[in-house]
């Protein structure tokens, strides 16, 4: 593995897991009211986005970094539209 590749790893990893805490909040909590509707509407397009992009330069590190977040990322935009 190259150094960028770590470099590249380690920031999807680390940007990639910061998610999972506000995951826990609001599916314990089930409160979103402040989390901004419009901000997770633009995030998970735009990290679905990467994911397309990952795809089709063929990057496995951009594909699964950006697979998990948008699951992440979709969680918390669910429950924000199911929770309110």
């Amino acid at each position: 593995m190259h150094f960028t590749d770590l470099i590249g790893s380690l920031a999807a990893t680390l940007t990639t897991i910061s998610f999972i805490p506000q995951v826990w909040q609001v599916w314990k909590t089930r409160h979103t009211h402040d989390i901004s509707l419009g901000m997770y509407i633009a995030f998970t397009c735009g990290v679905a986005f990467w994911l397309l992009y990952g795809i089709l330069i063929g990057s496995w590190p951009v594909i699964i970094a950006n697979a998990v977040t948008l699951c992440l990322a979709g969680a918390v935009l669910i429950m924000k539209l199911r929770f309110g």
